[in-house]
């Protein structure tokens, strides 16, 4: 019965292993991360270095590694060395990708019934909120109150939630933030 069956003969093509391996470490070292575990090496200098200067994980890990691929080309080699960094840049993306928690986001928020969102927003998830009063829509001409607050990408959920019970017809933008200065309270790291 054995000889009905086809040995399936893997090839270990380099730079398909550099990407479905950058891939899977990428995934689980940020499932990791994101669920405040360790995975040992440079975890803990780049989630210090992230949060004293903004700096994603992701690219502190590509920059950190680029510089032993650099040395270790010189040493054996540069194509392996040019599928290593392929691998590493790919792993720090993934991992970006995954361990969103701590990336920001500026939530704009147009609506007529600010009061419920603002309760909302204060007391589920302790944020800030900047109110402009007095704003109004160019085709209905109806008087409405801009909100802006700034979150955690892993707070979109709740904050999706507080603004359609709150009012379903409000208008919501939402757009990644490269560095936030003043008082923002991040969540700790577990």
């Amino acid at each position: 019965m054995m000889h009905w069956i086809q040995p399936w003969q893997i090839r270990l093509d380099p730079l398909v292993c550099a990407i479905f391996g950058a891939s899977i470490n990428g995934i689980g070292t940020g499932l990791a991360l994101k669920n405040g575990i360790s995975t040992g090496g440079l975890d803990i200098i780049g989630i210090v270095i992230r949060q004293k200067t903004g700096i994603s994980y992701g690219k502190f890990n590509i920059f950190i590694n680029l510089i032993i691929i650099a040395a270790a080309g010189c040493m054996f080699g540069w194509t392996r060395a040019l599928y290593s960094a392929l691998t590493i840049f790919i792993n720090g993306r993934v991992i970006d990708a995954v361990y969103t928690q701590h990336q920001k986001m500026q939530v704009v928020i147009v609506t007529q019934h600010p009061q419920h969102i603002i309760d909302g927003i204060q007391n589920r998830m302790h944020r800030g909120i900047t109110i402009l009063h007095d704003a109004e829509g160019a085709y209905s001409h109806i008087e409405k109150t801009v909100l802006i607050t700034i979150i955690d990408r892993y707070d979109m959920y709740d904050i999706r939630q507080i603004v359609q019970k709150a009012d379903p017809y409000a208008f919501m933008s939402v757009g990644e933030v490269e560095k936030v200065y003043g008082c923002f309270k991040e969540q700790e790291i577990v």
